[in-house]
């Protein structure tokens, strides 16, 4: 039933893909001023309905209400104009070019140079700009590059952009994808001034206890279809769990059947040659193991795992593959000697977006299907990729679809398959989870321990604490490039990690 304050209504939305229909007579209504919060597994129709409301995609059938009148956007701009702004998960940024430049891009105040020709009027885009990122707490000089900005700052910029739009609609999709718990709460508190002035917030998100937190109402999405809305106050993460996956979840992490053994890799005092990263960092991890790498933004974790990966530069260390020492500089020769990285960035160097899901399985170990030393072998490559569907439980409409079509959880999975066929003695998972949905989630851990049992070594860094306890035999924990503790799983807690996290040296 609509109610008088609906701003948005989409009603009974299809759009269908060659193989998949991705939405199936979905409705959706959005009040005025509210936090509207759109849930789902990977590949519910999220994603799908919002590029049909912000004109990326041209739906099949149904009908969008704004205000009450039928819209039906071409491009994202029609939807721009009408009042509707999307913050996008993958921010992009043009990162060259200044604060105020990126805000007003495409629109920039103009005026006349000399009464004839019309140029862009810098003075007044500063003053504009000034205004702006008052709104959203910034205190950066517009003239700054973006590229010096963190993350959540970028996020405000775009955040300060829809403002400037005079947005009715803001969709915010994961936006605290990348955001520490003290920029989570700057946000939420923008968007709670935002609320104020009427505006109305789409939240996509996986995060329930954000969920609970900020959202007005929740509605539910499941396999391209409308499950339900419902009050946030009168949800809880089990009836969130139920309804997103369609049964009861009762444990959030599978039983731990992995056993760890002896040690298979060393790290002794690594340094990297840039001085304000990692610093003499001793460890080592089992056979059998999962290690978790725990610490707050800044920690240096990344760059670690990076630099025992040969994308970093190493300045002193070494690192000893069951005792034998290895000489790392470059990436293939952490693959040659059996070491796997599943990057934190999926979308921007871990997948090959323009390729299919065959060639992106099948990319790291290309030199195993080669015939005559010149012809790649398309049925071995076919039966590498349909096996790896089959034992990751991939979904995806055939091993020629592109994987940039496919869900956050699948992606990430046809990444792991990717490792698979090198057979790896280490895998190192950088946020294996990040923007993946609960259901995808117990997936991956099922992954990560079934490997584990085969007497892999899983080396896995997560900002999620509950993660970290929940799937780690033992958990590393760094601060502002060093190490600062290691704990067994049966000692650790949340206290004794963030105790460890700030434990500056």
């Amino acid at each position: 039933m609509q109610h008088l304050d609906v701003i948005l209504a989409m009603n009974h939305i299809s759009k269908s893909f060659p193989g998949v229909k991705a939405l199936d007579d979905v409705s959706f209504h959005v009040r005025r001023g509210t936090v509207h919060a759109l849930m789902g597994e990977n590949g519910a129709g999220k994603s799908t309905l919002m590029k049909c409301l912000f004109g990326i995609y041209s739906m099949d059938s149904g009908e969008i209400l704004l205000d009450g009148k039928p819209v039906r956007f071409k491009d994202p701009k029609d939807a721009l104009d009408a009042g509707i702004s999307m913050i996008h998960q993958e921010l992009q940024p043009i990162p060259y070019r200044s604060i105020a430049e990126n805000l007003w891009v495409g629109r920039y105040p103009m005026k006349k140079f000399l009464g004839l020709i019309s140029v862009v009027d810098h003075k007044k885009m500063r003053e504009l700009s000034v205004d702006l990122l008052k709104k959203v707490h910034l205190k950066v000089n517009p003239n700054t590059a973006l590229k010096e900005l963190s993350v959540s700052q970028t996020q405000s910029i775009e955040i300060a952009k829809a403002i400037s739009n005079e947005a009715k609609i803001i969709i915010m999709d994961e936006p605290t994808s990348s955001l520490t718990l003290q920029e989570v709460d700057q946000l939420f508190e923008i968007i709670n001034q935002l609320r104020n002035l009427g505006v109305s917030i789409i939240y996509i998100s996986h995060k329930m206890e954000e969920i609970l937190r900020i959202s007005d109402e929740v509605t539910i999405m499941r396999d391209g279809k409308y499950i339900g809305t419902w009050l946030s106050k009168e949800l809880t993460m089990e009836k969130i769990i139920k309804n997103m996956v369609g049964r009861e979840l009762v444990n959030l992490y599978p039983p731990k059947t992995n056993e760890p053994q002896g040690i298979n890799l060393e790290v002794k005092n690594l340094t990297s040659t840039n001085p304000r990263s990692f610093k003499n960092i001793t460890f080592n991890a089992r056979k059998g193991e999962i290690l978790g790498v725990g610490g707050l933004v800044g920690a240096q974790r990344t760059e670690l795992i990076e630099g025992i990966f040969g994308l970093r530069g190493v300045a002193s260390g070494e690192i000893l593959l069951n005792g034998r020492k290895l000489h790392i500089k470059h990436p293939r020769d952490a693959i040659k000697n059996g070491i796997a990285l599943v990057t934190e960035d999926r979308r921007g160097n871990g997948i090959f977006g323009v390729l299919s899901v065959r060639e992106n399985v099948a990319v790291a170990s290309l030199d195993d299907f080669v015939d005559f030393h010149f012809k790649l072998n398309n049925r071995k490559l076919n039966q590498l990729a349909e096996a790896n569907i089959k034992k990751l439980s991939i979904k995806t409409p055939s091993t020629k679809t592109k994987i940039s079509s496919l869900s956050g959880g699948n992606q990430q999975k046809v990444i792991i398959s990717r490792w698979l066929a090198v057979e790896p003695d280490i895998f190192i998972l950088d946020e294996p989870t990040r923007g993946i949905d609960v259901g995808a989630k117990y997936e991956i851990y099922s992954i990560m321990i079934d490997l584990a049992r085969q007497g892999k070594t899983i080396i896995m860094i997560s900002s999620e604490m509950p993660e970290l306890l929940g799937i780690s035999d033992r958990i590393m924990v760094m601060c502002e490039g060093r190490l600062s503790g290691i704990l067994d799983r049966a000692e650790a807690n949340q206290e004794k990690i963030m105790e460890l996290a700030t434990q500056y040296m």
